[in-house]
């Protein structure tokens, strides 16, 4: 049952940088996100709802067009932390970039998000 809780969080996270509308982006982070979430993005730390749109519509406004963002894994969750996997296209089907995100869950929303974007190296 939690995994479901932080699943729909995660999606209703994924579907602001997929909606229709840029009016549409903050509406659907706050359905996922509290209002103080500590997001740690590849340009370093911001805190609040208003700092992840900004990311979101930063993303949306990709020269190629607006992309795809799409979970590519299912939910692991041990306690109140998840994990999962997502690609991003943009519209003529490149570039591709692909991740892992971890998400801390309060109440239900997603108060901390952690974004590793790309694939890490064999070693």
């Amino acid at each position: 049952m939690q995994e479901d809780t932080a699943r729909s969080a995660i999606d209703t996270f994924l579907s602001a940088f997929n909606a229709l509308d840029d009016s549409y982006v903050t509406p659907l982070l706050s359905q996922a996100l509290t209002s103080d979430v500590v997001f740690w993005g590849p340009l370093g730390r911001s805190e609040g709802i208003e700092a992840v749109e900004r990311f979101v519509l930063d993303i949306r406004s990709h020269p190629a067009g607006i992309g795809t963002m799409v979970r590519s894994s299912g939910v692991d969750m041990p306690d109140e932390w998840a994990r999962y996997r997502w690609v991003f296209t943009t519209p003529d089907g490149g570039p591709r970039l692909t991740g892992t995100d971890v998400v801390h869950l309060r109440r239900s929303l997603i108060d901390q998000v952690i974004v590793f974007a790309g694939d890490i190296d064999a070693g």
